[in-house]
């Protein structure tokens, strides 16, 4: 029976455990989105997971949707995240790159000449950010040409070689949580007439480009895209979401990608339906390779998760950020730090990487 705490393959890539650590945005890096000093040791300290998926970062100055979150696009932004790798691989670690444009989910003050947000259709979201001002509504976007979409599709692919560049592990590909991909994939966000618009074959075909895009890059095993099918976040909804994530998990089938990771609603905040379960059901039965769940999973959902075969591996959020050794603890069932909320988002030492960890502070329960 398979737990958490046996290890697993992606590709040719042995990872000690199926704990992984899932992107969780810390706003952190500069203005200039170089990663801050401190990232280095906030990801060794977490290097334990069988697998570390960076916080989302931007492939380009136009991907870029709050206050200080960090790119991928410049040789400085590059030599950053090497130092962060250099310090998870020196513990043993692995770490994959999550690769992000947020689309319209930005501010005009974010970006290039105070320029508009880009998005597959010009829908501005009911949703905010975070600006030097504070939270603020998001700005109106406008519709991406088609010539831009393949500048946006280029981008994608430097940013890989960048994330390779800088000796990552591997990339994920972000597809979830209403940013660019997401608004292309779902169809209360795409209204758009041409080929990248209208049915769900359309719909798909920006993600898949997009993959492709950095399978010139990386080999297909050490790539991973996230999903979030029925998720709210950042005003998103589909008409038909089982046709439309259906369609795309096929689509990403074809290329033999590492991992799906896919992001279900926590528990703790919706109740599942019985169709959003059959839909999450269907999506693992057609997926391949390696299958990440997500979604306020504790110990028991997670383990129960992988017994029963429907997750080979589970992302954890909240409790990584407070419990730097989880995966220690939950395999000595021991006793979990409490996150703080108020320093998720920015901020220094506090709430990033002073949570104790419970083995060097007390090595008599190893």
């Amino acid at each position: 029976m398979t737990t958490l705490f046996d290890s697993i393959s992606i590709g040719d890539l042995t990872l000690s455990n199926r704990v992984f650590m899932a992107p969780l945005t810390r706003n952190r890096a500069g203005p200039d989105g170089v990663s801050g000093n401190l990232a280095a040791t906030y990801y060794a300290q977490r290097a334990t997971a069988g697998l570390i998926i960076t916080e989302a970062t931007q492939i380009s100055p136009m991907g870029k949707g709050y206050k200080d979150t960090p790119g991928i696009y410049t040789e400085e932004q590059v030599l950053a995240w090497s130092r962060v790798v250099e310090s998870v691989h020196a513990v043993g670690g692995k770490i994959f790159l999550q690769l992000w444009h947020v689309g319209r989910i930005s501010h005009s003050s974010l970006l290039p000449d105070g320029t508009q947000p880009v998005a597959p259709s010009a829908i501005r979201a009911r949703s905010q950010t975070i600006t030097n001002e504070g939270f603020v509504d998001v700005s109106e976007p406008r519709a991406l040409t088609l010539l831009e979409i393949k500048q946006t599709i280029d981008d994608y692919a430097v940013a890989a070689s960048n994330a390779k560049k800088a000796g990552f592990d591997g990339v994920e590909i972000h597809a979830a949580n209403g940013y660019l991909i997401d608004q292309f994939l779902e169809s209360t966000t795409n209204h758009r007439l041409d080929l990248y618009g209208g049915n769900a074959e359309n719909r798909t075909r920006f993600l898949c480009e997009v993959v492709e895009a950095v399978l010139s890059v990386w080999d297909a095993s050490r790539v991973g895209v996230r999903l979030s099918p029925f998720g709210t976040f950042n005003d998103m909804s589909d008409a038909k979401p089982e046709e439309t994530y259906l369609r795309a998990v096929d689509d990403l089938n074809q290329l033999g990608l590492g991992y799906l990771h896919i992001v279900e609603p926590d528990p703790k905040y919706v109740t599942t339906t019985d169709t959003q379960k059959f839909l999450f059901q269907k999506l693992r039965k057609h997926w391949k390779s390696v299958y990440v769940v997500n979604g306020g999973y504790d110990l028991a959902r997670a383990e129960s998760a992988l017994s029963s075969g429907y997750a080979d591996a589970v992302s954890f959020g909240r409790l990584f950020i407070a419990n730097p050794d989880l995966p220690v603890r939950l395999s000595l069932h021991g006793p979990l730090n409490v996150p703080d909320t108020e320093t998720f988002y920015g901020g220094g030492n506090r709430g990033y990487i002073d949570y104790p960890n419970w083995v060097n502070d007390n090595p008599s329960n190893l």
